[in-house]
């Protein structure tokens, strides 16, 4: 009896340590694609083949899934039918399709926003856009580029509308992966340079001089997109596997 029981409590605990180690480990596939993707280190159209991934971070292929999934679902990955997972390309028509649709919807923002937005909360974006020049100084630009794009996100999420904020994720990593890599401010993926004019015209009370700066900042975004790319690479090398 007392055998069994031993043998029984084993049995039950040992799954429950791999599950617990599962969301570690989604975690970690997430961001280092995701932080690839955004140094365009792996560029649009690369493939991501699930049996590639298991090996590199010896974990289930159900995990690798999860990951991709939730990928897609921010519109960094396209899974495409009997062929697999790919970083996403829009199109350059898509891609004009959703900066014009950006510049509607961030206008809508700005104007609720500016409306309804509290010297708190106004705060609370000048403190991220701090923390984004401080990204780009210190050389650290996973976290520099994640902020840029956060940026656009928080101010959204100020109007309080989560339909708006979720259909606005989608569209700022999809024309940020598409955006090219360069070191330069003014010239980068989002300039925090550009962030600070909009922010500064909010704290003055002036909404149409926000827009204004919004839209400015967007053309220049789609200025940036990068021309197609061809070139295939290994994942094995860029997440840094050996």
């Amino acid at each position: 009896m007392t055998k069994t029981t031993k043998t029984s409590r084993i049995s039950t605990a040992s799954p429950v340590a791999v599950r617990d180690q599962s969301p570690a480990v989604e975690e970690r596939i997430y961001q280092d694609i995701y932080d690839a993707i955004m140094e365009h280190r792996l560029p649009p159209r690369t493939k991501l083949t699930e049996q590639v991934l298991c090996q590199i971070y010896d974990t289930a292929r159900h995990t690798v899934r999860k990951v991709l999934s939730r990928l897609a679902t921010e519109g960094l990955v396209d899974l495409e039918a009997n062929r697999g997972a790919f970083i996403a390309s829009p199109s350059h028509a898509e891609v004009k399709d959703m900066f014009e649709l950006r510049n509607i919807i961030e206008y809508a923002v700005l104007d609720k926003v500016g409306r309804e937005a509290s010297t708190r909360q106004i705060a609370g974006l000048r403190r991220m856009v701090e923390e984004e020049r401080q990204s780009y100084l210190t050389g650290d630009r996973p976290r520099w580029i994640r902020l840029s794009a956060q940026f656009h996100l928080a101010l959204a999420d100020l109007t309080g509308n989560t339909l708006l904020v979720d259909t606005l994720r989608k569209l700022v990593s999809r024309t940020t992966l598409m955006i090219a890599k360069t070191e330069a401010p003014g010239h980068n993926a989002c300039s925090f340079d550009e962030h600070d004019t909009v922010l500064a015209a909010l704290e003055s009370g002036d909404i149409t001089l926000a827009q204004q700066h919004m839209a400015h900042h967007l053309h220049l975004c789609e200025d940036r997109v990068r021309p197609d790319d061809t070139d295939h690479f290994d994942l094995r090398s860029v997440l840094g596997k050996g």
